[in-house]
């Protein structure tokens, strides 16, 4: 089972490219789910149709479903309804309902990775595609297992967790419970994100602006451990016979295209050469909005010929080296750029922001006695030196 992620910035064109992918592979007999994350009815619009929570089928083998953040709640309420009322309750804490839930900033991100995960897991499919939001909304629902799961670890760590089970004598602490089950749901989140048969698709369209944020967002997907495994660029202008001079001068309409084929032109050099390996998949500019799965396919045809799409090793994890004087650690950040970068220490934890988009790593036991002597980034690796800490280390081993 393959679960594929569209996003870019808005307005690009990933609800066409999400949908296209979803059709041709359809239409070459794999059974598909096409999964709308983004609160806009942008999928429904596309394939002409109205769509609801639950999958429903739109053709021959595909199906498709828009999330609604407060039926989810709803539907992920009930199972963990009771338990979670007990663990309020023990804190003191007044009892929510579904509907509160829903409207908790941040939860519809977890409540649509619920539901993701489900139909990974449990749906008959061959292929799950989900239209995500855009850039830094999508960033943000990838990186939400991870976040919570640290910020569990910190309000309520595995220490405080024996310590209530020992005062109380029982092996059924219902908030010991509770949150053994949220932190079981979100290992399965992460682990399904970063799994092999997840990737991540980055659409964009020929423009300086848009490969500028589509950089960005592959560095900090990348650094994050979420694997890219193609970047889409849509509406390119077709070639045509060449405009004349007096065209270009008069700014006629064929004199218009060429002067922008011809800034599409470098942008797509540019593009090649900044996502290197990954590839770079194209799409044309159609003559009219496709509409209906007909013209989809067709367009999934021209993306991925006979194929439904790459599949592309995801990025090395973090890893550690001895070194002369203490270790090393290396993390994949290709396109970074030095003067973006900030790195910090929190704690057993490094914070490693780029461009705006910040990844919390957190530290092998032998790097949290450590202290951060420098770091240096090279050909796309950045590589975090560390020295022993006297006060931590004995003298043995330093």
């Amino acid at each position: 089972m393959r679960l594929v992620v569209f996003t870019g910035r808005g307005g690009v064109g990933k609800t066409t490219t999400a949908a296209a992918t979803a059709a041709h592979a359809a239409s070459r007999g794999v059974k598909t789910l096409v999964m709308s994350a983004d609160p806009a009815p942008a999928l429904a619009d596309q394939l002409g149709l109205s769509l609801g929570p639950q999958p429903s089928e739109v053709g021959a083998g595909l199906f498709a479903s828009q999330m609604d953040p407060h039926r989810l709640a709803q539907r992920f309420w009930e199972s963990a309804r009771r338990p979670a009322l007990d663990a309020l309750d023990d804190l003191g804490v007044d009892p929510l309902a579904a509907e509160d839930l829903a409207d908790l900033p941040g939860l519809d991100d977890l409540l649509a990775l619920l539901a993701v995960r489900e139909e990974t897991r449990d749906g008959p499919w061959d292929l799950v595609v989900v239209d995500c939001a855009p850039s830094a909304a999508a960033f943000r629902l990838l990186a939400t297992p991870g976040r919570l799961g640290r910020l569990l670890a910190r309000l309520l760590p595995m220490e405080r967790r024996l310590d209530r089970l020992s005062a109380r004598g029982m092996a059924g602490d219902p908030l010991v419970d509770a949150v053994d089950r949220f932190a079981g749901e979100l290992a399965g989140l992460r682990s399904m994100l970063t799994d092999g048969s997840t990737s991540v698709r980055l659409v964009m369209t020929p423009e300086a602006s848009a490969l500028t944020q589509t950089r960005r967002l592959f560095t900090a997907l990348t650094m994050s451990g979420f694997p890219v495994d193609a970047v889409v660029v849509n509406r390119i202008f077709p070639t045509g016979p060449p405009a004349s001079s007096m065209d270009l001068l008069m700014d006629q309409p064929m004199g218009w295209q060429n002067t922008w084929r011809r800034s599409q032109e470098a942008v797509l050099a540019d593009i090649v050469s900044s996502f290197e390996p990954v590839p770079v998949l194209r799409m044309t500019y159609a003559p009219a909005e496709p509409q209906g799965l007909e013209q989809l396919a067709d367009l999934g045809l021209e993306l991925y010929g006979n194929q439904p799409g790459p599949v592309r090793p995801g990025p090395l994890p973090p890893r550690v080296e001895r070194t002369d004087t203490g270790f090393s650690l290396s993390l994949a950040m290709p396109l970074a750029r030095r003067e973006t970068l900030d790195l910090g220490r929190r704690g057993d934890d490094l914070v490693v922001t780029a461009d705006g988009y910040r990844q919390v790593l957190p530290l092998p036991g032998v790097l949290r006695r450590c202290r951060v002597e420098n770091a240096t980034l090279r050909e796309g690796t950045l590589a975090v030196a560390f020295v022993p800490d006297p006060a931590q280390f004995p003298s043995r081993w330093m």
